[in-house]
């Protein structure tokens, strides 16, 4: 079964349901008596909640991790998507810059900060690619590359309202 599908169905059980249905009138009692960007803020930590529970089940699943794998795999790739967010967030930065407003020399050193973002990029996948060789198989890191493509090209479509890997057209 597709862990997404698996993911999702497990939050419909009846019994849960129930629960989920209780803690909404909760929070939505609660969420009443925040501000509107305090419930932004909580609505965007649950969906990555979520997400990461989605990612859990998916890349288990997909890796076929056993129990000691799992414990001793998540706080290394948790550690390792921490340090790329924060050099994604800086690239990001980077480009986000208007060129228009810059000095030939301003738009020099965006450039090389870039390429040295990308290249710390690179350098921090060769660093996990050793620490997960260390609890993964050679065979199980090459599945996880493909494992992170296929769980985000799942989340794309699913935002975008398309039917799901291995779902009924």
């Amino acid at each position: 079964m597709n862990p997404f599908a698996a993911f999702f169905s497990i939050i419909a059980a009846p019994r849960r349901l129930a629960l989920a249905g209780a803690l909404l009138l909760a929070a939505g009692g609660h969420a009443q008596a925040q501000g509107p960007r305090q419930q932004l803020r909580a609505a965007r930590a649950e969906r990555l909640s979520q997400l990461d529970n989605a990612r859990i089940a998916f890349f288990t699943s997909r890796l076929s991790l056993t129990q000691d794998q799992a414990q001793r795999f998540w706080p290394v790739y948790n550690e390792f998507i921490t340090r790329r967010r924060a050099l994604n967030r800086a690239s990001r930065s980077l480009k986000r810059e208007q060129i228009e407003g810059l000095t030939d020399q301003q738009i020099r050193e965006n450039l090389t900060q870039t390429y040295a973002t990308r290249q710390q990029e690179l350098n921090l996948e060769k660093e996990y690619f050793d620490k997960f060789q260390k609890v993964l198989s050679l065979r199980q890191v090459a599945q996880l590359l493909a494992a992170e493509r296929d769980f985000t090209k799942e989340v794309i479509k699913r935002v975008a309202g398309t039917p799901a890997m291995g779902a009924p057209e």
